[in-house]
């Protein structure tokens, strides 16, 4: 229920805290991936940097649900929750998509009807619109504070949010050739967009002059110089920002990866003028 909080962390249970079934879950998934990477039927199919992403993005969600900042987000302080969500949203999918193996893509995907839901919500308008609809409708204040006045229902909307954000980085991060249908121009669009999409949820938040989340009105100062008030801000603040950090990151990887696209041709049209330029001498020489 609304307005009840743990008076300190100190009281709230210490598996609350760290979440040891959530560790044990993401060293299990990473245990499987460097093996099935290394020795089993994957091998040979991600690079040594793709490793590094995997990992990074399974720590950062392991972080976000895992560690004190879940249950400060949740009990204490909404700019904790937006951390959370930052880094559960922000972070953890375009980084897990660029770690995970081609090959199981499309196995996956191979599936009928999954390949089928995937490519209908994986167009970039639609991706783009249903991400953001949603976490926009998140945060209006009756659906956010119903959504954490219960358990089930708060976990089943990250479910919901986090598989919607996937879908909505997919089009940016193009793991599969044959599916990646946006240039990098229309990448850098697409990023655009999104930020625009976001701004007036944020917005809200930050230029907010009183609480607008029952959630964190009676909740206990665990941060003597943040007022709740401030706290409410910052968390707006904090979205902003991370996006704006991610998005800068993810537009650097498409600038590098266009470089190195517009360097490879290079060299293929240098090359197929120097075999031609071989021929006509050969021919000439005969």
């Amino acid at each position: 229920m609304h307005g009840e909080h743990q008076n300190s962390l100190s009281e709230i249970n210490w598996t609350a805290l760290w979440s040891p079934f959530v560790l044990l879950i993401c060293i299990a998934v990473i245990g499987i991936y460097f093996y099935y990477t290394k020795n089993g039927p994957l091998k040979g199919t991600v690079t040594r940097g793709q490793k590094v992403w995997f990992t990074i993005a399974v720590i950062g969600f392991y972080i976000a649900k895992g560690t004190p900042l879940s249950a400060i987000g949740h009990h204490y302080s909404f700019s904790a929750h937006m951390l959370q969500m930052s880094l559960l949203y922000f972070i953890v999918p375009p980084l897990l998509l660029i770690g995970l193996p081609k090959v199981l893509y499309r196995k996956i995907l191979g599936v009928g009807i999954i390949g089928r839901l995937f490519r209908f919500f994986t167009k970039p308008l639609i991706a783009l619109i249903l991400f953001n609809i949603l976490i926009s409708l998140y945060h209006l204040p009756i659906i956010f504070d119903t959504v954490m006045g219960n358990l089930l229902l708060h976990e089943v909307t990250h479910i919901i949010l986090l598989t919607s954000s996937f879908m909505m980085w997919w089009p940016v991060i193009g793991p599969l050739p044959e599916q990646d249908t946006l240039s990098d121009l229309q990448k850098v669009g697409y990023i655009f967009a999104d930020g625009v999409l976001l701004t007036p949820a944020c917005a809200l938040i930050i230029f907010a002059d009183d609480l607008i989340y029952q959630t964190y009105m009676n909740a206990p100062q665990i941060f003597a110089f943040l007022q709740p008030l401030d706290d409410q801000q910052a968390g707006g603040v904090i979205m902003k920002i991370a996006q704006e950090i991610i998005y800068g990151g993810i537009l650097l990887y498409i600038l590098i990866r266009w470089v190195r696209k517009e360097r490879t041709q290079d060299k293929e049209e240098e090359l197929k003028i120097i075999n031609e330029a071989k021929a006509r001498l050969s021919l000439n020489e005969q």
